[in-house]
């Protein structure tokens, strides 16, 4: 039976992996906020949960590749109308590789398999990130 230090330290190796990875693909700003806005004392045991669990051991399994998993995520969080998170899974797809088609077709592929107003909500959030994605990358570009 593990120690209730060993226990710590692997939690302390999955939130480590997990905050890696969650800023690699949902950017330094978005986490920086996010774990601000979720450091009370109430709030932060999720924020580890989401860090360590969700990131740290989900999105460093190897089964499938980053670019796979932002396509089955915003095919879920469009699928439940999880508009906030959805949001940031599409900055992050993008991130990740993810093409605007490949985006449009598993909006659409939630259309056909979940309702039309799940999509319809889905290109609405899908659509306003991508363009403020692109300015964001244009504004880069332009002070290289």
């Amino acid at each position: 039976m593990p120690s209730p230090k060993e226990i710590e330290q692997a939690h302390k190796t999955l939130f480590e992996e997990g905050i890696k990875i969650r800023r690699e693909v949902a950017g330094d700003a978005y986490v920086d906020a996010s774990l601000k806005r979720h450091s009370s004392e109430f709030s932060k045991p999720l924020q580890d949960i989401v860090t360590g669990v969700g990131w740290g051991w989900i999105w460093s399994r190897l089964g499938l590749d980053r670019k796979q998993r932002s396509l089955i995520n915003l095919g879920m969080l469009c699928a439940l109308n999880r508009s906030t998170e959805l949001g940031v899974h599409v900055r992050g797809a993008l991130r990740n590789g993810v093409t605007e088609v490949e985006i449009r077709e598993t909006l659409l592929q939630v259309g056909g398999y979940c309702g039309l107003p799940a999509a319809i909500e889905g290109f609405r959030v899908a659509e306003r990130v991508i363009e403020e994605y692109k300015k964001e990358e244009a504004q880069v570009k332009s002070k290289l």
